[in-house]
């Protein structure tokens, strides 16, 4: 062009084409392991169409045209409505198509949470908003069939693998999204201070009954949602509340949204504070027993938050070492430079463990009457999801950093996926609180945790590192109960850690899995990323994660 006065040189090109599936010989291989081999196909073409220009353009849109609420509509009607840009719709029809709200349920067969983990772990690596209504609707169904007339109204709607985006009442719907409303203003995690109340309708009480309920939510997630379940106080104590938007007799359900939140990230995804106004429901499970009965939902979505900040770590880290094999810096390329090298290799050691648990996690969630599963599922998944989301927020941080200046600007996706990172944290509970839900765990199923510890026992047997690491634990389990609470978090660290490098030993190469233990347990290594001293196998580390 006129005027030019420089050739651009040394930028780093997009990354569109690959497949995130085939890419990943990690999950490939846990999949397989896992007995979700006969979705492989499944996932390879899904792989596929996410690595596409197309998708990443329906991410970046999505993110870029935020949710609007229209609370009247020009005749000064009320109706609460929130619209998204297409491209948000786009990417909801993508995890309806390929199951992920209910992939379980649609195909039961062994494998299926596994299946369902991994492709859920693909999109989150292009766009992480459009998972949150996925996950609430993936959680509510374990809930709402202990309603077998409730349930067998919404079933097919809600295994549907179409998206209807339409707002109309349930009847008129092809496919429904379930949301929750848990928190209010004055109790955040403490949702036994929850004031919403219910009173019931003529004609019953308890659950299966109609209730009018009134209150407000301080988030209410996902507001379009065709439906949500919510916590309200009976004359019995809170009780869990199926609310859907429209009434029974075909009116709007007086669901009175109020704002919308103005998040960090997750900005595709549309958050509000919310009011009831006699507001219709439906009780689901024994009344006053609300918080036990919507436990359940909060243990698939914290098993969710586990995959979802995974498969973040993973596309970060996919980025991180695209940019450092194109970008050159004193004289030769990023990826070339021995620091450099340590940093990535360290990187991919803490995104690996983190594949391994949260396919682990998937497949627990699959063996309900199996004691050692329902350790993993009870107690391992709040652990797991305490310290795989809080690296995830290190961990994004590096990677922008492996890019530079060019990794803090909006237009690059790191900035997204940093943004991003924090959510997993904080939804459903923050790291304080899972923590004391691991201690409360054991305290209630000592029993599941003994049989956890004698897995990791016997893995550990023949190697020195490990099993330091598991006396390190019971060495802080042996803590006096008065002081235990106060060293929750330095527990449930060490809790991951063992169970991480124990999964690592059993299927990385070993020379890997003793890099990762040595890394972990070593002090001096501290948790910043880079520190390893096993500097002869960072190649072979970085081959493994990204062979490109």
């Amino acid at each position: 062009m006129p005027g030019q006065i420089h050739e651009v040189t040394n930028q780093v090109p997009e990354l569109y084409g690959n497949n995130l599936f085939l890419d990943d010989t990690i999950l490939q291989a846990g999949v397989k392991r896992l007995h979700g081999q006969w979705h492989a196909g499944q996932l390879a073409r899904y792989g596929a169409e996410l690595g596409s220009k197309e998708t990443w353009q329906l991410a970046e849109l999505a993110n870029r045209h935020q949710p609007e609420l229209n609370t009247f509509d020009r005749l000064g009607n009320r109706i609460d409505v929130v619209d998204f840009h297409p491209a948000w719709h786009a990417l909801l029809g993508l995890l309806r198509r390929e199951g992920l709200h209910a992939l379980p349920w649609i195909k039961p067969q062994s494998g299926s949470h596994v299946a369902r983990a991994a492709g859920y772990f693909l999109h989150a690596q292009v766009e992480a908003g459009s998972l949150c209504p996925t996950t609430m609707t993936f959680a509510s169904i374990p809930v709402l069939q202990q309603e077998p007339a409730l349930f067998a109204a919404l079933q097919a709607k809600l295994l549907s693998c179409e998206h209807d985006s339409r707002d109309l009442p349930l009847d008129h719907k092809n496919s429904i999204l379930i949301g929750m409303g848990m928190t209010e203003k004055q109790g955040g995690s403490d949702v036994r201070s929850n004031t919403t109340a219910a009173t019931p309708l003529a004609g019953g009480s308890g659950r299966g009954a109609g209730y009018l309920l009134t209150g407000h939510k301080w988030f209410f997630s996902a507001p379009m949602c065709d439906a949500h379940m919510m916590l309200a106080r009976t004359e019995m104590g809170l009780s869990c509340f199926f609310v859907p938007r429209w009434r029974p007799d075909g009116s709007k359900n007086p669901v009175q949204i109020q704002r919308l939140k103005n998040k960090l990230g997750n900005r595709s995804n549309s958050s509000s504070e919310v009011e009831f106004r006699n507001a219709f429901g439906i009780m689901v499970g024994d009344e006053g027993r609300g918080i036990p009965t919507i436990i359940e939902m909060a243990n698939h979505t914290r098993l969710d938050c586990v995959i979802g900040a995974a498969g973040l770590m993973r596309q970060a880290l996919v980025q991180a070492l695209h940019h450092a094999r194109h970008r050159s810096a004193f004289g030769r390329l990023l990826a070339e430079q021995p620091l450099m090298q340590n940093v990535l290799s360290d990187l991919a050691l803490e995104s690996e463990a983190a594949t391994l648990l949260m396919l682990q996690l998937a497949s627990a969630f699959e063996q309900a009457d199996d004691p050692l599963q329902r350790a993993w599922r009870r107690i391992v998944t709040p652990a797991a999801k305490f310290w795989i989301c809080k690296r995830a927020l290190e961990f994004t941080g590096e990677c922008m950093e492996v890019w530079g200046g060019n990794g803090y600007v909006e237009a690059a996706p790191m900035a997204r996926f940093y943004r991003e990172a924090p959510v997993n944290s904080i939804w459903e509970g923050s790291g304080n609180v899972m923590c004391l839900d691991v201690l409360r765990a054991i305290e209630r199923e000592p029993a599941g945790f003994g049989l956890l510890l004698e897995q990791l026992a016997e893995v550990a047997h023949d190697h020195p590192g490990l099993r330091s690491m598991l006396d390190d634990l019971l060495k802080d389990l042996a803590t006096p109960p008065e002081q235990r609470e106060m060293l929750g978090r330095r527990f449930v660290q060490r809790l991951v850690l063992t169970v991480q490098g124990a999964l690592m030993l059993q299927h990385a190469p070993a020379a890997i899995a003793e890099a990762f233990i040595a890394s972990r347990s070593e002090a001096m290594g501290g948790r910043v990323y880079g520190t390893l001293a096993a500097v002869h196998l960072q190649q072979q580390i970085l081959q493994r994660t990204w062979a490109q």
